[in-house]
């Protein structure tokens, strides 16, 4: 990989928990390099981590030990503004209640760049506009966001992020709670949205059949390691042969999909 396409860099990360008496160490000696124009999945199984790892690398958390780079600056020197124009967060936390319409929650991603009173001006409407075009929910504008699907409320929070303009855009289970057709057109957004934006969208899911398809990296963590290459390379490495510790799970190596015996 090369460097000046890194957007994001970890080196001998740790990351866990801190109390009064010890540290708690989830997973360490982590070293990442997310590469503009790419979409990377992030699995592993429930309780592994995958959620303090997002949030260590957003700077939600601050690491145990190492050092997260974000296009060369070290993530703790960003102030909350400059992070905010760097980086966007999609987390699976309900929003508060409110009457704000698709277009009015997308228009937030803005915050980063409007004065105190968050008036949008003629950049920020061709921004959000430019959002909503690539996300094609034109249609749901001016209806109230909590009138619209499940599918369609990811979409708009992926608008949101893509409204704010960063180079990294980071997404905590964005699939959760998604009928199949809504997975596979989201993935789809994902990737086409990470291509011709040239931006890095890392994000966790659970669904890994359809990661392994449509993802250009994936980010394996296990108790024992974490791991990132492309798909076929962990395909040929057997990572995903011991991902799960049920001989009744297997993964079928030919077909690049898992099999319940």
């Amino acid at each position: 990989m090369s460097d000046n396409k890194n957007i994001l860099t970890s080196t001998n990360l740790s990351i866990g928990y801190k109390s009064k008496s010890k540290e708690n160490i989830i997973a360490k000696n982590i070293n990442l390099k997310l590469e503009a124009g790419k979409l990377i999945a992030l699995i592993g199984e429930n309780g592994i981590g995958k959620s303090t790892l997002l949030r260590t690398l957003s700077g939600l958390k601050k690491p145990l030990s190492g050092a997260v780079h974000l296009n060369n600056k070290n993530l703790k020197e960003f102030s909350p503004v400059d992070l905010a124009q760097n980086l966007s967060l999609v987390l699976t936390e309900k929003l508060p209640t409110s009457n704000l319409t698709v277009f009015e929650l997308i228009a937030l991603g803005r915050q980063p760049y409007t004065n105190w009173i968050g008036k949008l001006n003629p950049e920020d409407f061709e921004k959000v506009n430019e959002a909503i075009a690539l996300t094609q929910i034109e249609h749901l504008s001016n209806k109230k966001y909590y009138e619209i699907s499940d599918g369609q409320f990811q979409n708009v929070l992926v608008a949101r992020a893509l409204a704010q303009d960063t180079p990294l855009i980071i997404l905590d289970e964005p699939s959760t709670h998604l009928d199949l057709f809504h997975k596979v057109s989201l993935f789809k957004l994902l990737k086409k949205l990470a291509a011709e934006s040239n931006k890095c969208i890392l994000f966790s899911t659970h669904d890994i059949d359809l990661a392994i398809q449509l993802s250009d990296e994936m980010i394996v963590m296990t108790e024992d390691y974490l791991v990132q290459d492309q798909p076929c390379n962990l395909i040929i490495k057997g990572v995903f042969d011991t991902l799960f510790k049920d001989e009744n799970i297997k993964f079928d190596s030919e077909k690049g999909r898992f099999m319940i015996r």
